[in-house]
């Protein structure tokens, strides 16, 4: 097991733990949560020993094998596939020793050594270890080809996933993965999270996808006020506890303040009274014990909205027969080549649509929208946009587009010259832009600070078309969950690119997949997707890759000449939702009832206690004249109190059983 015994870590004049006790047991898989700055990557630096704690003790079996994702990737001419499998650095040294030995002249003599690496080869299972690096890289998204490309011949984020295929080639006892989704596509992450789910070992993840955390982890740890605190079960599990929890400290505060407030008044009255010196003494040592107790605070919620969109045309444009691509001019003549990425596009979009595209990392889902965009030209065929059309576009590349010299208010004002600045500085705050923040260069922001910059620009402009090409990248959870609200309530149309499936599972309705350099219909939701895609492209250990065929059947990707439905299946499947909805309903009404009727008795002791609490604040009912009074109001604020705690406990219990009939 993993344990931090009064563990405190300061980093620079920054305390980033202190005193925090926890222990992880073996085989738990571990959710590392926390705000931005909070010491999750330090954390890790802990436990990897790249960083030492001020004081305290981490202890861990000092035989665990641990692995990580390097940051760095060295620009090698060894092929991808080598390269992952230097991963398992165990079997890397035998083969080494191995080689070594066979190359000496006197080879022979050396028998016995050479039978034992070969025997230390065979339970490191090197005559299956291509076989396995083949089987983890096509989950990661590299084709064959690829496989023995060179490492130098990868972007930067194809190389990270390589260094993650490293990680998970090292056999390992310990894994720790900060943020391995990031450069991951929807597919990949999905295979990602089934090759965690039956990791063997302790495995710690930081991230912010929560849809990913609530597939693998069983643990979550939240590092918060500088303190280390375990909770068992999911990051949805987390969340239903922390809310609990913030109610529950909420009313002992509460609790505290009123018999605070009860021993101040008695002493402050009768600590001048001879005869009543003994009882004020006692109070006073009463209120010197009382353990101060601080409310739980929740993260500062940071939501905002869409304005509302301008009017839109219908339909908003349409697509015939178009190809979508790129024209390279060559540097030496001058020639203009084309290269097609999507072909024979038939698309519209109407009013209210909310579309998301699926489809691996080269499919093609940028190009497509950088067309719907008009930033690309199509190669062919004809795209008409209606008149009126308003489009909010944020790219990967949406980030690095800014001006990091200048400042926010400047940014804003750019696109609102004749905006007063108080106006601009107003809704800049509403994004958690405030104070100098407003004023200064955004070149020391954060990732997440900047896409939300570049969110606050596209809302600004009150689009009635949303395009959003992987807009959570660099957001954090409070963040992504404030984007899932706003978009869920955005009333203008939304094509969605995003490998975040609690993002698209919120706010999209349809699906289309872009694969094969086509654009097709997926009948589905995302679990089907993820069905399909174990059932073609991961169901071999190699081989299927992004060509794999799609069938046309339910769950699956749909040929674009399909024929449609039979009227008579249509029918039935509107009556066996409508059904379910019926089921659905009939399971939520009576638990919304007892909901509204616990609010409204809540609501009610509140008032009660209130006016009570009002009438014992006032000095003239402690006069000896109103004994009787004082008396029965004591009794009412008890019995008003105990009320309040069991209908807000009950009121708990209801959410729960409404979450789970709804589940």
């Amino acid at each position: 097991m993993i344990r931090f015994q009064q563990v405190s870590l300061m980093r620079g004049v920054k305390p980033l733990l202190d005193n925090v006790d926890v222990t992880l047991n073996p085989g738990d898989k571990i959710g590392l949560i926390g705000a931005n700055g909070a010491g999750k990557s330090s954390l890790f630096g802990l436990l990897r020993g790249e960083l030492h704690a001020d004081q305290g003790e981490i202890d861990f079996p000092s035989k665990w094998r641990m692995a990580y994702v390097a940051q760095e990737t060295p620009a090698l001419d060894r092929p991808a596939i080598e390269y992952a499998i230097d991963g398992d650095v165990t079997l890397r040294r035998l083969e080494d020793e191995l080689a070594f030995l066979e190359s000496e002249p006197e080879s022979a003599a050396n028998g016995t050594l050479i039978g034992e690496l070969y025997s230390g080869l065979a339970d490191a299972d090197a005559y299956t270890v291509r076989s396995r690096a083949e089987q983890l890289l096509t989950g990661l998204g590299f084709s064959m080809e690829q496989m023995e490309q060179p490492v130098a011949s990868f972007s930067g984020g194809w190389r990270m996933r390589l260094n993650l295929a490293q990680a998970l080639m090292c056999p390992s006892d310990l894994l720790l993965l900060d943020e391995p989704t990031n450069h991951l596509d929807l597919d990949a992450i999905i295979w990602l999270e089934d090759w965690l789910k039956r990791y063997p070992g302790t495995l710690l993840i930081i991230s912010h996808d929560r849809d990913f955390l609530d597939g693998v982890v069983n643990v979550i740890v939240h590092i918060d006020e500088r303190k280390l605190k375990r909770y068992s079960g999911n990051y949805s599990a987390f969340e239903r506890q922390r809310a609990a929890q913030m109610v529950l400290a909420q009313s002992a505060l509460e609790k505290q303040n009123r018999q605070r407030a009860h021993l101040e008044s008695f002493i402050n009255r009768f600590k001048a009274q001879a005869s009543k010196a003994r009882q004020a003494q006692s109070r006073m040592k009463a209120l010197s014990k009382m353990e101060e107790l601080a409310p739980l605070r929740a993260a500062a919620e940071f939501s905002f909205e869409f304005r509302e969109p301008l009017s839109a045309p219908n339909p908003l444009l349409v697509m015939e027969d178009v190809n979508a691509g790129y024209r390279i001019e060559s540097e030496t003549d001058l020639s203009v080549t084309e290269k097609t990425i999507v072909s024979g596009i038939n698309f519209s979009l109407q009013i209210g649509q909310r579309i998301g595209l699926l489809g691996v990392n080269g499919a093609g889902k940028s190009t497509l929208i950088k067309t719907i965009a008009a930033e690309l030209a199509p190669l062919a065929g004809d795209a008409q946009f209606g008149k009126g059309l308003a489009i909010g576009y944020f790219a990967q590349h949406q980030v690095e587009m800014l001006r990091h010299d200048e400042s926010p208010l400047w940014h804003l004002g750019r696109i609102a010259p004749t905006v007063r600045e108080q106006e601009l500085r107003n809704f800049l705050g509403s994004f958690n832009f405030n104070g100098q923040m407003v004023t200064s260069k955004i070149e020391p922001f954060s990732g997440g600070e900047k896409a939300r910059l570049a969110l606050a620009l596209i809302v600004w402009q009150r689009p009635n078309l949303l395009l959003l090409d992987e807009p959570t990248n660099h957001l954090d959870l409070e963040t992504r969950e404030a984007l899932t609200m706003a978009l869920a309530q955005f009333e203008g149309t939304l094509v969605l690119v995003s490998h975040d499936r609690h993002l698209l599972r919120a706010t999209t309705d349809q699906f289309i997949i872009v694969a094969d350099g086509k654009l097709q219909p997926f009948d589905g939701d995302l679990d089907d997707y993820r069905d399909w895609l174990f059932k073609t492209k991961l169901a071999a250990k190699t081989g299927a890759g992004a060509g794999a065929a799609l069938p046309a059947t339910t769950g699956k990707p749909a040929s674009a000449v399909a024929p449609p439905a039979p009227a008579a299946d249509k029918r039935d499947q509107k009556r066996i939702e409508a059904e379910e909805r019926q089921k659905l309903a009939a399971r939520r009404k009576p638990i919304e009832s007892k909901i509204k009727k616990l609010e409204e008795q809540i609501a009610k002791r509140n008032a009660q206690k209130a006016a009570v609490d009002a009438r014992l604040a006032d000095p003239e009912i402690y006069d000896g004249a109103n004994k009787k009074e004082l008396k029965q109001l004591l009794t009412d604020q008890a019995y008003y109190a105990k009320e309040i705690e069991q209908l807000e406990a009950e009121w708990l219990e209801q959410q729960e059983a409404l979450e789970q009939a709804t589940a």
